[in-house]
């Protein structure tokens, strides 16, 4: 057992690692922005050193937008666009900003009509903006920051983004090779599931990670726990079921907390994309819920024989954090429930399986005691008490110390 333990303890600390160090995204801890804000969700563009980050109100179909590049000067001028009927640069609806000669920012709106760059100049876009404003700060950076009040159920929109030099106060052409990072600043952005993709790859909607977190947590910690318990305290009534009952209660656990550690790693990318909204009590419990499930796995580490004198306090400990990690699973699946807002059935589904869970274990617990109770009627028959004050409570210690 301690060879494939120890083995499994590796893997998960290692997948945790990977997860967590996979998970340092440049946009996601960013929160230095000169207007205060908080945005929900933002996404590192591919190149050109640029990154959007929104917050979207579904109610109003206002999108309030920062998009920030690094890398840049004041000799160069930035620009973020939708494209509401197509893609690339033609009929994109920009926003465009520079520091001007007299070195304020000037920051407006530009609806894009043709390849040239002559035609980036200021005119009202196809959708209402405001609060537009610019700056320029920490002698590399250029911020845009909008409200864009879109059409009602336009989530998911084209998006273009460019960069180039300045001449006096006007954009002039920015790099047209064919291999510059320039002619590849396209893609879609999906507002409300917090989406953005680009050409060249597909990116996992936010929608979706949430759901494959939700899935993996409620099948590991929220099912898989609580059927390895039951394995645990009623199959080893039957005597025929030593010691499969251990090895079936063990692949159970040991699944449901790789299962678990999936899913937590899940739980922290969903986190760090979204430094905005936070659920505390939901992520306090997984946090809680991680570590007594990594305190389990290392207890069979130390699992004492079932004759050694510390058996008794280890049975104490295992049984505690067990049951303790199965109640907080519970709870912390419907908390994912809250937060998730999922179809009905959903939640019912769940419902439903543990009180199939609960009534097979009440089932199991009166047969249990049933067994036991027959059990000890039996040993009791077989070695009936001489009442010479040397045996046990069933007579057994008599009979042993008599020789017979």
């Amino acid at each position: 057992m301690g060879k494939p333990l120890t083995t499994l303890l590796l893997f998960s600390c290692v997948l945790f690692s990977l997860c967590a160090s996979s998970f340092a995204q440049t946009c996601k801890s960013y929160t230095g922005f000169s207007n205060n804000k908080l945005y929900s969700s933002c996404q590192d563009l591919p190149v050109l050193n640029s990154y959007l980050h929104w917050t979207y109100d579904q109610s109003s179909s206002q999108v309030d937008i920062a998009y920030r590049v690094t890398g840049t000067s004041s000799s160069r001028w930035i620009s973020w666009a939708l494209n509401p009927n197509g893609q690339g640069m033609v009929g994109a609806q920009a926003l465009v900003a520079f520091q001007n000669s007299s070195g304020g920012m000037s920051a407006y709106t530009s609806p894009v009509s043709s390849y040239s760059i002559s035609t980036l100049t200021e005119g009202p876009l196809s959708f209402a903006v405001s609060n537009l404003s610019a700056t320029f700060e920490n002698s590399n950076e250029m911020f845009i920051f909008a409200t864009l009040t879109l059409d009602s159920g336009k989530t998911t929109v084209n998006q273009v983004w460019q960069e180039g030099p300045l001449n006096g106060n006007n954009p002039s052409s920015h790099n047209t090779a064919s291999s510059s990072n320039n002619m590849r600043s396209t893609g879609t952005v999906n507002f409300l599931d917090a989406t953005a993709t680009t050409p060249s790859g597909v990116v996992i909607p936010r929608l979706r990670k949430k759901n494959i977190h939700g899935v993996l947590n409620a099948v590991s910690w929220g099912v898989l726990m609580p059927m390895g318990a039951v394995i645990a305290r009623y199959l080893k009534v039957f005597k025929s079921a030593d010691p499969a009952w251990f090895y079936l209660h063990v692949a159970c656990q040991t699944s449901a907390y790789i299962v678990g550690v999936a899913g937590f790693a899940t739980g922290i990318k969903l986190g760090s994309d979204s430094t905005a909204i936070t659920y505390d009590t939901h992520r306090n419990i997984g946090i809680v819920l991680f570590c007594m499930g990594t305190l389990q796995v290392f207890a069979l580490l130390l699992r004492p024989k079932k004759d050694h004198k510390y058996r008794l306090y280890w049975n104490i400990y295992h049984h505690s954090i067990g049951y303790a990690v199965i109640i907080l699973s519970i709870v912390n699946v419907f908390e994912g429930f809250d937060i998730l807002s999922p179809d009905g059935k959903w939640k019912k589904i769940y419902i439903g399986i543990l009180i199939f869970l609960g009534v097979s274990a009440a089932i199991l617990e009166a047969f249990t005691w049933f067994i036991v109770i027959k059990r000890k009627n039996t040993s009791s028959v077989k070695y009936p008490s001489h009442g010479n004050g040397l045996n046990g409570a069933n007579g057994y210690g008599a009979r042993t110390e008599n020789g017979v």
